[in-house]
């Protein structure tokens, strides 16, 4: 047989299993709203949930027990703040925390009875602040406006006392060395720029593992041995091939899904966008394929349709924290970064915030690059050899028939 023939058989077969995988995720309901309706639906209902990026008049509660003039005062600049708004005053502490208990209020402010007294003496004052933590956005909220109105109320005591003959006197008096806030690669500080870039990344990792596991499973329920690939069907007749075919499935779908997801939905909803096409397009390639080569490995676990849910979605938190986003990278256990090397998630995620909201240049990513590359080369030989061994199988179940 000669060269150009086994090639065009190669090509039919690759072909065909193409044709076959496209037609059960169309058939499928499962696996068509993992890798079509997910992708679309979930960034667009994570980004508009955050579409406010801040949070805006969180409800305190107030415990006054100065009564006093600077006391009133304080409560109305935090009220006149876009972040606190004073909903209650309450008599006591554990009257404000049953406030929070029942979570009618997200923090606290207690002004001690010699809160005026000890101000007009010269003296240190004290405003206690008690944070709901359970929502970091409230928490950040409530505790920096106390600080910026107690350091405002200072300045101005400071400027009363000074005995200034200007109005430049009194500005250097306030403030000696002026400070200049420069919230760098998330102009608006808000949550969305800072978490939901990473989540789409994650997204589309998950899309990609959760769909291409449920048709696997999918497979084995129908097979009557319990087996991936078909003993009756004359195209499946090698590892490659078979790997291939489904892996052109999926890439096509895959690259649909990467470009809605990683440039689509960060226009939609004003994210920052610092990368160019050619960019992304060198940091999509090998993260898309290393996602593909890493379902079609996972899925060889999936017995049922139902386990790639219980296997992935479970992880998916984890997933996050372990990219370093939502929590320092240098803070990570040794360990927990070694089982982060896993997964092309932690990877893709970290190479598209620093192109896509920080910036940084193809040369700047090029660690991360190669690691996905390197991930999805792992990845095709791990399905390849878990192909080969199933393909092995079908041929014995065939031979016995």
């Amino acid at each position: 047989m000669s060269i150009f023939h086994r090639l065009k058989e190669h090509i039919t077969d690759v072909a065909y299993i193409w044709r076959r995988e496209m037609a059960k995720v169309i058939k499928d309901e499962g696996v068509l709203m993992f890798l079509v309706v997910v992708p679309l639906g979930y960034p667009l209902i994570y980004s508009w949930i955050y579409n406010n990026e801040t949070l805006r008049e969180t409800p305190v509660a107030i415990v006054d027990q100065s009564h006093s003039a600077l006391s009133r005062q304080f409560i109305r600049d935090c009220d006149a703040t876009p972040d606190v708004q004073v909903k209650y005053y309450a008599a006591d502490l554990d009257d404000a925390r049953s406030l929070i208990s029942r979570q009618l209020v997200r923090g606290i402010y207690l002004i001690p009875p010699d809160f005026a007294t000890r101000i007009n003496r010269g003296e240190q004052s004290t405003v206690s602040v008690y944070c709901d933590m359970s929502l970091m956005l409230a928490y950040k909220a409530v505790y920096q406006t106390a600080m910026v109105e107690a350091g405002r109320l200072g300045a101005g005591l400071k400027i009363k006392k000074a005995g200034n003959f200007t109005k430049r006197e009194d500005a250097i008096t306030a403030q000696p060395l002026a400070v200049e806030e420069v919230a760098m690669f998330n102009p608006s500080g808000g949550y969305g720029s800072c978490v939901l870039p990473a989540v789409l990344m994650l997204l589309l990792q998950q899309a990609l593992a959760l769909g291409i596991g449920m048709s696997a499973g999918t497979a084995r329920e129908r097979h009557r041995n319990g087996q991936l690939i078909p003993d009756d069907d004359p195209h499946y007749r090698g590892a490659y091939r078979i790997v291939w075919g489904k892996a052109l499935c999926y890439g096509m779908i895959g690259a649909v899904a990467a470009a809605y997801l990683a440039i689509a939905v960060p226009r939609m909803f004003s994210f920052p966008q610092l990368a160019s096409g050619t960019t992304l397009l060198l940091m999509l390639l090998p993260y898309t394929l290393a996602c593909i080569f890493f379902g079609m490995t996972v899925s060889c676990l999936v017995r049922y349709r139902e386990n790639v849910m219980l296997l992935m979605v479970f992880v998916s938190v984890p997933l996050l924290f372990l990219t370093g986003v939502s929590w320092p990278q240098s803070n990570i256990p040794g360990a927990w970064q070694g089982v982060s090397w896993l997964f092309p998630s932690t990877f893709g995620v970290r190479a598209f915030i620093r192109v896509n909201s920080m910036g940084a240049t193809v040369n700047q990513i090029l660690p991360e690059i190669r690691i996905l590359w390197i991930q999805a080369a792992a990845y095709l030989g791990m399905a390849c050899i878990v192909y080969g061994y199933q393909f092995r199988l079908a041929r014995k179940y065939a031979s016995e028939e």
